[in-house]
Order: C-alpha cells, then sequence, then structure tokens
C-alpha cells in the first residue's frame, strides 16, 4: 500500500477530484494549508499599503491506495494539478505499512 500526499493550488482541487473519481478513487483526505517554495510568497497593496504575504494558500490531499495503482493516481494528480506557472505543487509518494478500519477491524487492502 501507497500513502499519496500531494499539494496543490486551492482552484484544482476538483480538476483533481473529478479527475481520480474517474479511476476509481473514491476517498480522500484533505486539509487547507499554507506554505511556499522557490515562490517565496508576494506582495499586495491593501488600501495604499503594501505589504508581503509569505505563505501561499494550498490544498494537500492525502490518499491510501494499493501500490499498484499508486503510479496512475500519480499521474492523474500531475495531469489534472498542472497550469505550468511555478506554484504547481508537490506529489509525495510514501510506503504504508498497515491500514485497520476502525469500525470493522478490517485490515490492509480491505480497510482502504
Amino acid at each position: 500500500m501507497k500513502k499519496i500526499e500531494a499539494i496543490i493550488k486551492p482552484f484544482k482541487l476538483d480538476d483533481v477530484k473529478d479527475a481520480l473519481n474517474e479511476i476509481g478513487i473514491k476517498g480522500m483526505t484533505i486539509s487547507e494549508v499554507k506554505g511556499y517554495g522557490r515562490q517565496k510568497g508576494h506582495q499586495e497593496i491593501y488600501r495604499g499599503a503594501e505589504y508581503v504575504v509569505d505563505f501561499i494558500p494550498k490544498v494537500k490531499l492525502e490518499i491510501i491506495v494499493d501500490a499498484g495503482q499508486a503510479p496512475q493516481v500519480v499521474e492523474k494528480i500531475r495531469e489534472s494539478a498542472y497550469t505550468g506557472k511555478i506554484g504547481d505543487g508537490k506529489i509525495f509518494v510514501f510506503p504504508l505499512e498497515e491500514v485497520i478500519r476502525v469500525r470493522t477491524g478490517e485490515r490492509g487492502n480491505e480497510a482502504i
């Protein structure tokens, strides 16, 4: 099993969710997060005053899949989150040792 975490632009969330639904991914956890990478924030003007926004709003997706599905899921996220501009995001893939469904006690792929 694999855990896939993706940090993407918030306005691309619906596109990514739809693309994942097309390949049968039904469950995911979404968190609103803030951070920066190469962008290093940006400057904005509000009521004539200039200020720096250090942390850019992003969305983090967490998805647990069978190891065989991971490459397809990663590619769907990459394709659907792509804008071609700086700040498109990152995708991380982690090995996952165990998954347990609390309600039934199911383990492994059955718990996904």
